[in-house]
């Protein structure tokens, strides 16, 4: 069954989301640590946290946002925006994350990447494939790279990367459905790759089409927080019945 991951964006300490990864287009939800509580109240065990400032700046700025939901909650987090040094992975685990996804930093730094591969293990990192036109964006997706994506997979893994993180950013927040047809060739070209989708999740429907497809796991979060979808039936369908 997929696993089910909610996404919360933040910007200046609040829970947001953006349109095809556009600043100017940030709608504020509220309070980040009170989302996360109600998140895990519903059964969710797992958390996409990104700090966008981060992203934006090339340095974790919403640390604390991080801090207070591993006190407030057990969820296991994944954290993503900003990291880019060694002090900043050891930071971001010793404050609570389980894991990491790292974007930029892999196009723009391998040798880093790798390193941190060997020192903190595969299984604490996230290779974040932000796509556009099935090339890599970074920076917060402001730059687009010339890098393939299937070339980008291919070397990671390769590397020992498993856990992946593909968001297709013509569709993130616009809530048209999943690039399920991408996921699948992705899934096709690397089939030991634990393959996260992400961008465009509108209705449960969506990620019943996802999980049919064979896509290990999902991440969204627009869609929760315009009533897209109702949690609680979420919770039904696959959180109850995956416990």
């Amino acid at each position: 069954m997929i696993q089910l991951i909610p996404a919360i964006d933040i910007i200046q300490g609040q829970c947001v989301r953006l349109s095809k990864g556009d600043y100017a287009t940030k709608q504020v939800y509220g309070n980040p640590v009170d989302i996360a509580i109600q998140m895990e109240a519903l059964g969710f065990r797992r958390l996409h946290l990104v700090d966008l400032d981060g992203a934006k700046e090339g340095r974790v700025v919403n640390l604390q946002v991080l801090r207070d939901i591993c006190q407030k909650t057990k969820l296991d987090i994944d954290f993503g925006g900003g990291v880019k040094t060694e002090k900043d992975v050891e930071q971001v685990l010793e404050t609570g994350a389980k894991m990491i996804t790292v974007g930029s930093m892999a196009v723009k730094s391998p040798n880093v990447l790798l390193k941190w591969i060997e020192q903190y293990g595969a299984e604490h990192l996230i290779l974040g494939a932000d796509v556009r036109d099935e090339r890599i964006s970074i920076n917060g997706w402001q730059e687009d790279s010339e890098i393939l994506l299937d070339d980008f997979l291919q070397y990671y893994t390769q590397a020992g990367i498993k856990n992946v993180l593909c968001t297709d950013i013509s569709r993130d927040g616009m809530l048209q459905g999943p690039s399920t047809p991408l996921y699948q060739k992705i899934m096709k070209a690397h089939p030991d790759c634990h393959l996260i989708a992400s961008g465009g999740v509108s209705c449960i429907d969506d990620i019943i089409e996802l999980d049919e497809a064979g896509i290990p796991a999902v991440v969204f979060g627009k869609a929760i927080y315009e009533g897209r979808i109702d949690l609680q039936e979420l919770a039904h369908k696959f959180l109850i019945l995956h416990s």
